[in-house]
């Protein structure tokens, strides 16, 4: 069996190899010696700021997800827009009225005892121990040793220490910590990390264990405040965080599609290049901006006869469906049906991801389209690169070619 696997938007080498190195591992599990073939298109197709980004003034707007029914997704989403929101309010509400006489020289409070286990993590880790592999299959690691100095350098993270007098705000303490640092390296490394609500509690976790905590188990006031908290601010928080985080490297997410919409010929014909000279007909597997064109191509494909030979026809994370709605698409005319050689579509999508879009409802009534829902657990756009790292993705996808 062959797989072309077409990368999405602002997509450049070095992040497609480890894209591919992900798709690859995850397609060869469940099809032992399949050929997966790269279609990296960054490079020749992508876009480029030719004046060096002179026209941007930096906005880059944050759309808000479903907060109401989502605790966990509105509260990590509030910490990707302030890392330290949580020690803060604990540093407010802790209160330390029976301090078990940590007040007399040479008796560490809790709080200073939580301190210390942070200073002394290591800042280099062993290759081998655990939290080091996670960091590395997830994208962290090369901002764990900023994360752990931002956080304890932190003023947060100082009076947060000095209201932890007791042991039962220790513990909330040594969580909350845990998820500043998290935070810290999933909102510097943001739509580049690869990392699920799974890995990331599971880090968190580890950091809690080694803070001389229980891990996520504590129950907490503090959370209760925040997610009051995330469902009022979030949405303009982080519109008034991220507005100057249009960068040259963040451009080309936006100007990639730009670019596609209006000269987006040469990526069609590189993709029926690469699906024609495939020697037998390939399962193609298109991400975000990558979905749109492997659609559009095989869409007029089908139409000029005889259509590309295509096994199936996987997107993931795309706004295909949005933009037919729109009237958008290159390759079908607005409210078209899809041309009787267009091969049968798995469009996989998460709730969380706000580039992501259901196919089934547009194209009702086409028995080739299916729609199927994962969940990373984790908020936008993080939710947007998660795809890669979860199995029911590629369980889906071996379930559609049985």
């Amino acid at each position: 069996m062959r797989f072309v696997f077409v990368h999405g938007t602002g997509v450049r080498r070095e992040r497609f190899d480890e894209l591919f190195r992900l798709v690859g591992a995850g397609l060869l599990k469940r099809f032992p010696g399949a050929e997966v073939e790269p279609c990296y298109w960054g490079d020749e197709f992508g876009a480029t700021l030719s004046a060096g980004g002179a026209s941007v003034p930096g906005m880059r707007p944050l759309v808000a997800t479903d907060l109401d029914d989502d605790p966990e997704t509105a509260e990590w989403l509030l910490l990707l827009t302030d890392p330290f929101c949580e020690l803060r309010v604990l540093a407010e509400i802790g209160t330390g009225a029976d301090d078990g006489g940590f007040g007399l020289p040479g008796v560490q409070s809790p709080g200073e005892v939580v301190g210390d286990y942070l200073r002394g993590l290591p800042r280099v880790l062993d290759p081998g121990d655990e939290l080091a592999v996670l960091l590395r299959e997830t994208g962290l690691v090369e901002g764990y040793r900023y994360a752990l100095d931002a956080v304890a350098d932190s003023e947060e993270f100082h009076d947060a220490c000095l209201a932890a007098e007791d042991d039962a705000i220790a513990a909330e303490l040594v969580l909350l910590t845990s998820r500043a640092v998290v935070a810290v390296l999933l909102s510097e490394a943001r739509d580049t990390t690869l990392c699920t609500g799974d890995e990331r509690d599971r880090i968190v976790d580890v950091l809690s264990d080694r803070l001389g905590g229980t891990g996520r188990g504590v129950v907490t006031g503090t959370l209760g405040v925040l997610f009051k908290l995330a469902q009022r601010m979030t949405t303009q928080t982080a519109r008034d965080r991220w507005r100057g985080d249009f960068t040259h490297d963040k451009a080309s997410e936006v100007g990639d599609i730009l670019r596609y919409q209006s000269r987006g010929e040469p990526l069609r014909a590189h993709l029926e290049k690469v699906i024609g000279h495939s020697p037998e007909p390939p399962v193609v597997i298109g991400h975000s901006l990558g979905g749109i064109a492997l659609v559009d191509t095989l869409a007029l494909a089908a139409v000029r006869q005889p259509p590309l030979p295509v096994r199936l026809l996987v997107t993931v994370g795309s706004q295909a469906p949005f933009l037919h709605e729109l009237g958008a698409l290159a390759g079908l005319r607005p409210g078209a049906a899809l041309p009787s050689g267009f091969p049968d579509w798995l469009n996989i999508y998460d709730r969380k991801d706000l580039l992501a879009y259901l196919a089934e409802p547009v194209f009702a009534g086409d028995g080739r389209v299916t729609d199927h829902e994962v969940r990373s657990r984790q908020p936008f756009p993080v939710s947007h690169s998660a795809y890669w790292r979860l199995d029911p993705v590629f369980d889906r996808i071996a379930e559609a070619l049985r």
